[in-house]
């Protein structure tokens, strides 16, 4: 039941975007630029900033890279068979190979894990921020429909010029150099960065509320959720078995890796134009399938049951 009661505030925030866009009719795209530039980045500080960076990230940065790239590589041939698009590989990639290990991932842990599997989510969440400030804004970029963006220089410029991954490299540069901000200052990134958490999943919502049911492409939105709900924690569970971690970290690793596609993704998707209805309909539908999912990964791994 615990299970269900963390859950049911994140489908109310859907539901308040659904609702607005019906009711309000919101422009998304530039709802999703003022979240993915203005709001963002901010966020990526906080996370980087107050974080303590140790030795054991270098574990977990190759495991999160690792994860996503084999991730990639399992579209790319599903999408080189099928004879899929660049833009479609992409939008399949946004979808299925970013897992919402945040405001999903965190409270699960500390429910099932306790105080280390919420630490741990923690300094997973951070990592995830970074792969999709470079690794999804390629795609998100490289997918795009949109007139400006052709060549694959386009594509990089648009993901240097990315001011999330800055404001993470900032957060870092600061730790290590030990520069202090005052309690005002750091009030004032923490209310402007946590505030794009809420946001995000409001447009998600929203973005959901334009969506036919009848429109969607149900063959690669099928393998999308295939991918991330099914053969992500797959591969996550032969990636662990070869990490030098302790087995209660391996079980939160591989329990992140069954989360559901991060929200994050259809703000990029939105942003670039990159089939932004086949993304944010895999973030809510892998959601809704995780109520299923997740409890039997759980159970698999021997994740403690909370009384």
């Amino acid at each position: 039941m615990q299970f269900f009661t963390i859950l049911f505030p994140i489908f109310c925030i859907f539901v308040v975007g659904f609702i607005a866009q019906k009711i309000l009719h919101f422009d998304v795209a530039n709802l999703s630029k003022m979240s993915l530039y203005v709001l963002s980045p901010f966020l990526a500080f906080k996370t980087f900033y107050t974080h303590t960076l140790t030795t054991e990230y270098l574990f977990y940065i190759c495991y999160i890279f690792g994860l996503c790239v084999v991730l990639v590589i399992i579209i790319s041939l599903w999408s080189f068979l099928m004879k899929y698009s660049s833009k479609e590989r992409c939008a399949m990639i946004l979808s299925a190979c970013f897992m919402n290990n945040g405001n999903y991932g965190t409270p699960v842990l500390l429910v099932f894990f306790g105080a280390v599997g919420f630490n741990l989510g923690v300094i997973m969440m951070v990592l995830q921020q970074f792969v999709m400030s470079t690794i999804g804004i390629y795609y998100a970029a490289k997918g795009s429909a949109r007139d400006d963006i052709v060549t694959q220089k386009d594509v990089i410029n648009k993901v240097i010029r990315m001011p999330v991954a800055y404001g993470a490299f900032l957060g870092i540069l600061f730790q290590l150099c030990n520069i202090p901000l005052s309690k005002s200052i750091m009030t004032s990134i923490g209310m402007i960065g946590d505030a794009s958490i809420v946001v995000i999943m409001i447009i998600l919502g929203m973005q959901l509320a334009k969506i036919k049911i009848t429109q969607l492409d149900y063959p690669k939105l099928s393998f999308a959720l295939l991918t991330r709900m099914i053969l992500s924690p797959i591969v996550a569970c032969a990636m662990v078995y070869f990490m030098p971690i302790a087995p209660v970290y391996k079980q939160v690793l591989i329990v992140l890796s069954a989360m559901p596609s991060a929200a994050n993704t259809t703000l990029m998707s939105v942003q670039f134009d990159t089939h932004p209805e086949l993304v944010s309909s895999a973030t809510f539908f892998s959601t809704l399938i995780s109520l299923i999912t997740l409890p039997i990964v759980l159970s698999l791994v021997g994740a403690p049951i909370p009384y």
